[in-house]
Formats: structure tokens, C-alpha cells, sequence
């Protein structure tokens, strides 16, 4: 579970970041990670026209450098866009002042105030920092698309076993997800629809909260 949905001391690691939004409302957020990319942002933006659902884009700058028509598209199709830094950096994989120039790159782009970092993962340095820009928005469950030992079927399960009142639910805009994606996003927005889950948006100054249960 510490995978799939966070566990409570990784939460406070990050206090003022939204892992969650309200338990109370019967509401769930989609997004997705690590694009844009033609091999499967149209895909994902196609199968989210077909139910109705707008969802949130953290993409990487250096692949709205390179595609930036499919920023575009994104944005025209009424979903929102987020920062996951210029070239997919790891809080931990480089000094704090480099993981910050990476992240300010990628606002010349995007220019969004919400803010994911790859992995879910930063110095402690690096989000005191940033989170006095950004609203940093991390998640409640990840389905684990991008894993060579899940299926589509196991995606779908995730979602079904995880997602509850206010969830941040992520998928990924990838290579190593687009073909589970093609059967489980359809699926798993049809179980949400069930179940009776709103599809909301972050709003474009969310406050931060600390929806910790």
C-alpha cells in the first residue's frame, strides 16, 4: 500500500503539499505524468473527450520543447497543465540548486503554478523552496501504468482498490503505459463513473491542504 497509496508518514514529509483533496466530497482528480508525447498524449486526450472528463498534465519541459503543439492541444481541450520539471530530474539525483534551475526551465514553458516532482521525491531544501512558488500537488494513488509486471486488468484493480473521496489519482503519459492505458483508462473512468465520482480540476491558484486521512 505504501506504493499504491502513500502512507501517512510520507504525507508528513511534505506538509504543505496536496496529496489529497476533500475526503468529504464524493470527487476524484485524474492526472497524468511525464509528457507530452505523440505516441500517447492523443490517445489519453481522445479517450478523456469520449467521457466528458478534464484532467491535469504535469509534463516535462523538455518535451513541450520539442512538442509544443501538444501542449497546446492540451490546454485548448480544457485541462490543465502542471510542472514536472525540464528533464524528468530527481530531487535526490542532483544539488538543490541545480534540481531548481531544472524546475524554473520548465515554468519558462508551462507556465503553471502547480508543481509535481518526478518520483514524488525531493530534498528537503529544494521544497521549502519551491513550494513558496508552486502548489505542489503530489497524489493519493498511483496506478502503477508504467510497470512491466502489471496489466491493464492490474491498473484498473489498482484504481477500484485505492480511489476514495478526493483521491489524486496518477496515470502516465508514456510509452510505458499508452498500451495498458488504451483498455484501462476507459475502464477504470467507467468504474469512477459508477461509483458516482465527480472529475475535477485543480483550481489554477489551488490552496494548499493537508488532507492527511
Amino acid at each position: 500500500m505504501i506504493i499504491e497509496q502513500p502512507s501517512k508518514w510520507l504525507r508528513w514529509l511534505y506538509p504543505s503539499a496536496i496529496w489529497r483533496m476533500n475526503p468529504q466530497e464524493k470527487a476524484v482528480y485524474l492526472t497524468f505524468d511525464d509528457g507530452p508525447i505523440p505516441e500517447a498524449t492523443p490517445i489519453i486526450l481522445d479517450i478523456l473527450d469520449r467521457y466528458g472528463v478534464k484532467a491535469t498534465f504535469f509534463m516535462v519541459g523538455d518535451n513541450v520543447r520539442k512538442y509544443p503543439h501538444l501542449m497546446q492541444e492540451i490546454e485548448e481541450r480544457g485541462h490543465r497543465l502542471g510542472n514536472h520539471t525540464f528533464n524528468h530530474v530527481g530531487g535526490f539525483q542532483c544539488r538543490s540548486k541545480e534540481f531548481l534551475r531544472n524546475t524554473y526551465k520548465a515554468d519558462q514553458l508551462i507556465h503553471s503554478q502547480l508543481f509535481r516532482p518526478p518520483r514524488g521525491w525531493m530534498r528537503w531544501a529544494q521544497y521549502m523552496r519551491l513550494r513558496k512558488k508552486f502548489t505542489i500537488i503530489m497524489w493519493d494513488v498511483v496506478t502503477r501504468d508504467y510497470s512491466r509486471l502489471l496489466t491493464a486488468d492490474d491498473v484498473v484493480q489498482n484504481v477500484k482498490d485505492y480511489t476514495r473521496n478526493g483521491s489524486i489519482i496518477t496515470f502516465h503519459d508514456s510509452l510505458k503505459s499508452i498500451e495498458k492505458l488504451i483498455t484501462a483508462l476507459p475502464e477504470s473512468i467507467e468504474w469512477l463513473q459508477q461509483q458516482g465520482y465527480e472529475f475535477k480540476l485543480f483550481d489554477a491558484n489551488q490552496k494548499r491542504s493537508r488532507h492527511l486521512k
